[in-house]
């Protein structure tokens, strides 16, 4: 593998390499490889796996100087794409990050020092929508701006992430290539990873100053693809991991709650209260739907604060409800076709 030119290094180079995975990216990599090329910190190699793609993703890559690998046939998966690269690998660190997000200028050197500490294999950032304009867009920029102003930063505050991103994490390469890699045995490789490494003693950690900035779905055609691959993989995690997860504390409460929000909590909203509404002729009992509006908008809008970014989080926020209801609605659906009908759903599909 090509090192990242010489002449492109304006800062001092680190032992990392990056894996972009990339397949019919062509309209999205290059801003993505230009925000890896002028961190704080260099990596010592960029690697596009371009994954087979009939568009120009592997021209705009090379005309940028980084390395272009090409597996023999398509992988079918990110995961694929980047086990395949994995084994090339010869820095100490590794770093994965989707051909449609950025990063902020300092992201990897945030992320640098969690691995000071020897059991850290693993480390995350916060990740904010780039692009805030359709409903479904404005309902994830609140959903996150929640997880990781709030829910991240607990769950660090107990060790224990829930996931390190796949859209942007970095890795000590030794311990990932003990795991295998990213596995394909569910479609939530990340959060299959995560886990694994808990259940053997190793510590991930999340550093909310690390920032990455995906393009999430605009459309309900991407979202769908989006929810239903996210939804059965956190359902088919769950049932992979049972056993191992009651021997770790920390995860299995974080788990349960998890569940509880996924699947419970989503059969109120969409069981309950309407029929609890019709069957006592008081619509009234539909504002549960919005009855934690203060507990989610405070973090929300404090979050939103830090970034200078106020009006478009007030703007946003009834989005983020109508959203969570769509999520509601497939979690539930990949709950009862994997669980109870044990039809596991095992096609990746594009999600942006």
């Amino acid at each position: 593998m090509r090192s990242v030119p010489t002449s492109e290094r304006r800062a001092r180079v680190v032992p990392l390499t990056v894996l972009v995975p990339a397949y019919n990216e062509g309209t999205s990599i290059e801003d993505t490889l230009l925000s890896l090329l002028t961190q704080s910190v260099a990596p010592a190699e960029i690697v596009v796996i371009d994954d087979c793609s009939t568009d120009d993703t592997a021209a705009v890559a090379e005309r940028l100087g980084v390395t272009v690998i090409r597996p023999p046939r398509n992988t079918g998966s990110k995961a694929g794409a980047q086990t395949f690269a994995l084994s090339q690998v010869t820095t100490p660190y590794v770093m994965a990050i989707d051909a449609d997000t950025t990063l902020a200028s300092d992201a990897i050197e945030r992320l640098l020092p969690a691995f000071e500490d020897p059991d850290v294999v693993a480390a995350c950032g916060s990740v904010i929508p780039r692009r805030v304009r359709s409903i479904w867009e404005r309902g994830r920029y609140v959903e996150y701006l929640f997880a990781f102003t709030f829910y991240k930063r607990v769950q660090e505050a107990y060790g224990a992430p829930l996931i390190a991103s796949g859209c942007f994490s970095m890795y000590r390469a030794d311990a990932l290539r003990s795991m295998g890699g990213w596995r394909t045995r569910t479609l939530a490789e990340d959060m299959d990873l995560t886990w694994s490494f808990y259940e053997v003693g190793w510590k991930v950690r999340f550093i909310p100053e690390a920032v990455s900035y995906p393009l999430e779905p605009h459309n309900w055609h991407f979202l769908s693809k989006q929810l239903k691959r996210w939804s059965h993989g956190f359902v088919q995690n769950v049932r992979l991991h049972r056993r191992e997860l009651l021997t770790v504390s920390f995860l299995r409460h974080a788990v349960a709650v998890a569940f509880w929000d996924a699947v419970v909590a989503a059969a109120a909203y969409l069981v309950v209260l309407p029929i609890l509404a019709f069957a006592l002729g008081n619509p009234w009992l539909l504002l549960g739907y919005v009855i934690d509006l203060p507990a989610v908008a405070v973090p929300v809008l404090v979050g939103a604060a830090k970034r200078r970014e106020l009006r478009p989080a007030l703007y946003s926020l009834p989005a983020f409800f109508v959203l969570r209801t769509v999520n509601a609605m497939f979690f539930l659906k990949a709950t009862w076709l994997e669980l109870v009908m044990n039809r596991s759903f095992n096609t990746y599909e594009k999600g942006h």
